[in-house]
């Protein structure tokens, strides 16, 4: 019986421009990892670094370079163990599902309430960065599909633009109806990141997720300090893999809440690591998929059952793709992430590879 790891790539399209700070997606490039016996799949795992983000990625050439080594020395070294992807954090993640998956035999991947069906994840609704009436109209349509916590990104538009967008919202719906986040994606400079935070602070904000890029430590140190909303961090984290430096970034920074990615922030043994401190300093969490698949999703949603967290998480990025693979098991209803084991055997994954 031979057992090996073997590579597939994919690009998804997306059912609209997603936008950022940092620009627009239409395409994400895809990398899945599996572990085969005779050609039948035991095991897959999900590879999708961010470009512009992902510590690991510099070029699509060389970092397709660098996931066929590691795959093909997974193949001939015995010894070949985990710790060496410690830097490579999308790949580890590959890895890490790829194995979870192989030794549970199934895509049920974690025994909890939530994969048993009885309790199931709040998510955020996430509104994508467009000019003020298309916002406006995906604001209105995820109120109207019952999310009570809405997530919008700013920093691509005029300031006054989304100043307007977050009055509209608290005009009629107050803090205690709707929660609401906001992301900069590092799009403020720190010289004006404060006085944008104490006019962003009008409208009850919960959370800010990265005001300023990340890397400017004194000058976020000052705004977690002064600033009159919660900061979370996300970005921030990226390429810190160090238990010693993971725990000097909180104990120095002191933020209220960081954001955690597995693809983004050294898959799951290492999202945990990080759990683990921020309880330690009394921060909130919570988990956020990274534009993955249907395939990577379903690993982070069942992790994320696993934390019997009841703040909203960030896992509704599943439907954005126009050609992701169809997964059942993972049914989403207005806010509310639920998990059907029983169509769990409707996967067709070699179709989706193929």
């Amino acid at each position: 019986m031979t057992r090996e790891f073997k590579l597939y790539r994919k690009q998804l399209h997306f059912k609209f421009k997603a936008g950022t700070s940092r620009g627009y997606y239409t395409t994400r490039d895809c990398y899945f990892l599996t572990i085969e016996e005779n050609g039948e799949i035991k095991g897959i795992g999900e590879c999708s670094p961010l470009p512009g983000l992902s510590a690991e990625f510099s070029d699509k050439k060389s970092f397709e370079a660098k996931l066929e080594a590691f795959t093909a020395r997974a193949n001939f070294d015995k010894n070949f163990n985990l710790s060496v992807l410690k830097n490579e954090s999308s790949i580890l993640f590959a890895f890490e599902s790829a194995l979870l998956h192989e030794d549970r035999k199934s895509f049920l991947l974690f025994n909890n309430a939530f994969t048993k069906g009885t309790t199931p994840i709040n998510i955020n609704g996430l509104i994508w960065m467009g000019d003020y009436e298309t916002m406006r109209k995906r604001i209105i349509a995820k109120i109207h599909d019952g999310f009570k916590c809405i997530k919008v990104k700013i920093g691509a538009i005029d300031f006054a633009k989304e100043i307007d967008l977050l009055k509209l919202i608290r005009s009629e719906f107050a803090e205690k109806d709707l929660t609401l986040r906001v992301d900069a994606n590092g799009a403020f400079s720190p010289d004006e990141a404060l006085t944008k935070l104490n006019e962003l602070a009008k409208y009850d904000i919960h959370s800010i997720e990265q005001p300023i890029k990340a890397g400017q430590y004194d000058s976020l140190c000052q705004i977690c300090k002064e600033s009159p909303i919660p900061v979370a961090l996300d970005e921030e984290l990226i390429g810190i893999n160090d238990s010693r430096k993971k725990e000097k970034l909180l104990e120095q920074i002191k933020p209220s809440f960081i954001v955690l990615k597995p693809t983004l922030h050294g898959g799951l043994k290492s999202t945990i690591e990080w759990i683990k401190l921020a309880q330690s300093y009394e921060i909130g969490y919570w988990i956020t998929s990274a534009l993955e698949s249907s395939i990577g999703l379903n690993v982070i949603a069942q992790f994320t059952g696993s934390l019997n967290l009841s703040n909203h998480q960030g896992l509704g990025t599943g439907r954005l793709f126009d050609d992701n693979l169809d997964f059942p098991a993972l049914k989403l209803n207005g806010e509310q992430m639920t998990f059907d084991s029983s169509a769990l055997d409707k996967v067709n994954l070699k179709e989706f590879l193929s």
